[in-house]
């Protein structure tokens, strides 16, 4: 395959109401065909975000958006633009990192930022920290790739972390 540069493709999640921020790396290739987060069927956010707020799992893109309002959810990437195979983290180069300040300046997101796996920490630290100055919650990835942690382990972890400022 070869590497090929690709723009994020659709903007954050986010409402006034957003009091947590949860960061993935860059959209994978489904993602970026469906034009919403964690698209590819396999990836298994929206199974562990139920879960830790113990509602059912939403399947259409409506149900998702819905969901998020309703539990104070903005979502979008570290990266806005980059070169990568496929929806390979591991050949990600040339960042042009997202600028967070539309979300942190339109939400309530004041900490209670967490990244979803650690190649979204790395890039975090390395491109935005400086910037932003809120430390991440790193959590463990929801991507099919990371098949150390089987769907409860994820959930249990998660459920660990996450908690939303009043």
């Amino acid at each position: 395959m070869i590497r090929e540069r690709h723009e994020h493709g659709f903007g954050p999640f986010y409402t006034p109401e957003s009091r947590i921020l949860i960061l993935g790396s860059f959209p994978s290739v489904k993602s970026r065909e469906a034009s919403f987060f964690y698209g590819h069927p396999q990836n298994r956010f929206w199974k562990v975000i139920s879960a830790v707020f113990n509602r059912s799992c939403p399947e259409t893109f409506e149900e998702k958006r819905v969901f998020l309002s309703e539990n104070l959810i903005a979502l979008y990437d570290v990266i806005e633009s980059c070169s990568i195979i496929g929806s390979q983290d591991s050949t990600i180069e040339d960042v042009e990192p997202a600028d967070l300040h539309q979300i942190l300046d339109n939400s309530m997101v004041k900490k209670g930022i967490f990244v979803n796996g650690g190649k979204a920490y790395e890039l975090y630290m390395r491109f935005i920290f400086k910037e932003i100055g809120i430390e991440p919650i790193k959590l463990p990835s929801t991507s099919p790739a990371n098949a150390a942690y089987s769907l409860g382990r994820l959930i249990e972890i998660w459920k660990e972390k996450i908690s939303v400022p009043e």
